[in-house]
């Protein structure tokens, strides 16, 4: 005799609303506390919880914050800005796809990205862990742009492989923008246009 898993879709809706509110509240205490100055208990207080049902809904929180930083590490713009740089022959469009892609990213998770990691980063061993990798992939995108670039015979003579890497993290990563809009108020648009316009500059060699 085949017994049969019973699987409850209330139940399951009510878990994904459990952990969602989880989930916000954390994300509205880390902001306005800190990642230190929240506990737990807060947490579970905040989304009217009790404290195990944090635990065995996202985690500790270390994998709260990690569940939050999920989307922003996820996010397809990139992918998507990657794709269409790969299938252009332009390298100027090629370099502003991905001022487009990274913009697009920080904008949508930058109370998240800005507001708690660049400010006031958490400094948890298993969270900077998750950060390393994203920055690995972050690397690793523009590894591909800059070989992309490469392929086209774009590159100035002056500007090896690695130094290409370098000098598209210095103009698209993730301290650019933290710096022009987080620290110096500039609107994303201005930021996306100058960023992408400095790297043509540095790196193209027929551009003017």
């Amino acid at each position: 005799m085949t017994t049969r898993k019973y699987s409850s879709p209330s139940r399951t809706n009510a878990a994904a609303a459990t952990r969602e509110a989880i989930l916000s509240n954390a994300h509205t205490l880390f902001l306005a506390r800190g990642y230190a100055g929240v506990t737990i208990g807060e947490i579970a207080e905040a989304a009217t919880v009790a404290v195990p049902t944090v635990y065995s809904s996202v985690g500790n929180k270390p994998s709260i914050l990690t569940a939050l930083l999920k989307p922003a590490l996820t996010d397809p713009a990139i992918a998507d800005s990657l794709a269409a740089a790969e299938a252009s022959d332009n390298p100027r469009t090629v370099i502003e796809l991905i001022a487009e892609g990274t913009r697009l990213i920080h904008e949508r998770h930058w109370e998240l990205l800005y507001g708690l990691f660049y400010r006031n980063p958490p400094g948890e061993p298993a969270v900077q862990a998750v950060l390393d990798r994203g920055a690995d992939d972050y690397v690793q995108a523009l590894t591909r742009v800059a070989d992309r670039l490469l392929a086209l015979d774009a590159l100035r003579a002056d500007v090896p492989r690695a130094e290409a890497i370098d000098m598209l993290w210095f103009y698209l990563g993730p301290r650019a923008w933290m710096t022009l809009v987080g620290e110096r108020s500039w609107p994303f648009d201005r930021a996306q246009t100058w960023t992408a316009h400095s790297a043509c500059q540095a790196l193209l060699e027929d551009y003017q």
